[in-house]
């Protein structure tokens, strides 16, 4: 068995954070995810963008950490976006809620 890859770079800007994953996001490698913009707002970053044109898939173990993640961000008066997603992630937005606050 072959476990998902997922691979993540960061561009900083002033206090905007450009995050572009590329690969899958699942609970393998949610964790990383979720790791990543915990740092961005560790370091001060008030602004958030993730590109996920290249995410194949995103399952709701993703879904859990970009909704927690933008709570998050909210509470330090940073906000969370996401921009570029497959159109199995959009549903997946959409159909918990999620695309208004996210999208």
């Amino acid at each position: 068995m072959t476990l998902p890859q997922l691979n993540i770079y960061r561009h900083d800007r002033g206090r905007r954070a450009l995050i572009t994953l590329a690969g899958e996001i699942g609970p393998a490698t949610a964790p990383q995810v979720r790791a990543a913009l915990e740092r961005c707002l560790l370091d001060g970053i008030t602004t958030i963008d993730v590109d996920l044109t290249t995410v194949g898939l995103c399952d709701n173990s993703g879904l859990s950490v970009f909704r927690d993640a933008s709570r998050h961000a909210a509470e330090t008066h940073a906000s969370l976006r996401l921009h570029h997603p497959s159109p199995q992630t959009a549903r997946l937005l959409t159909d918990s809620g999620c695309g208004l606050l996210l999208l």
